[in-house]
């Protein structure tokens, strides 16, 4: 994480844009604003950013499509912002690859303590606006995770040839809380608290929907997985040989 880190604001409001943005840079952080989608890609092609913070409901294009196609693209943090209470719209952005959300209108110093959590736990991987591309065979301190290896000190999931397969902050704190935790339950409770990736409500779904994506990833077969087992009432088991406990 750099000194100030870059935070990218993104609104069609040019109000709430602005406001954001003012708290932030008041706080210590770059800020950039863009009022959508499109301004955005062209300023990510000029430099990267730290994390993204992105309103869902916009009229040209929609945060959810934005997050989609960033996350094909990158591994930069996102903070949802949404103005609906659905709980939809939340996991349908945490299945994309957000990694956290709140809700419109939201406390700004709640803000900023979410983007310097979210902002901890991404430190120390490659620069967060960065093209996601290969480099060789996995690294020294590595996990294998089914038909991936696990580096730890990149951030980075990478295949038997050394192609590296994108990971959310989210989907690599969890992975490493199952690393350092191998062929031992753990509830979702355990998992928040080891992620520090715990949501504004108890909302577990949040741990599920993002192990669902972990194991389209990880597993041999995701819809029979043996790499991350669910213990039914318990929590979820790492395995590392695929064998239960």
């Amino acid at each position: 994480m750099t000194q100030n880190p870059h935070i990218v604001v993104v609104d069609d409001e040019a109000s709430t844009r602005e406001m954001v943005g003012e708290y932030l840079a008041a706080h210590g952080f770059q800020v950039s604003q863009c009022d959508g989608g499109g301004a955005l890609r062209e300023l990510l092609k000029k430099t990267a950013a730290d994390l993204i913070v992105l309103d869902l409901n916009m009229p040209e294009e929609d945060g959810l499509s934005i997050v989609r196609d960033l996350k094909q693209r990158s591994r930069v943090p996102v903070i949802m912002l949404t103005a609906t209470a659905s709980a939809i719209d939340r996991v349908v952005g945490l299945e994309l690859g957000a990694d956290d959300y709140l809700a419109k209108p939201c406390e700004l110093r709640e803000l900023v303590a979410r983007i310097r959590s979210v902002l901890r736990r991404s430190q120390g991987g490659a620069t967060a606006g960065a093209p996601v591309a290969a480099e060789g065979q996995p690294a020294a301190r590595t996990v294998r995770f089914g038909t991936k290896w696990l580096d730890l000190d990149a951030h980075v999931l990478r295949d038997d040839e050394g192609t590296e397969h994108p990971l959310t902050t989210s989907e690599f704190t969890l992975l490493k809380a199952f690393a350092d935790n191998p062929k031992r339950v753990l509830s979702r409770e355990r998992l928040l608290d080891l992620a520090n990736a715990r949501d504004p409500e108890a909302f577990d779904r949040a741990i599920d929907v993002r192990i669902t994506r972990i194991r389209r990833k990880i597993e041999p077969d995701p819809d029979h997985p043996s790499i991350i087992r669910t213990v039914r009432g318990a929590g979820y088991v790492f395995s590392p040989d695929g064998r239960e406990r």
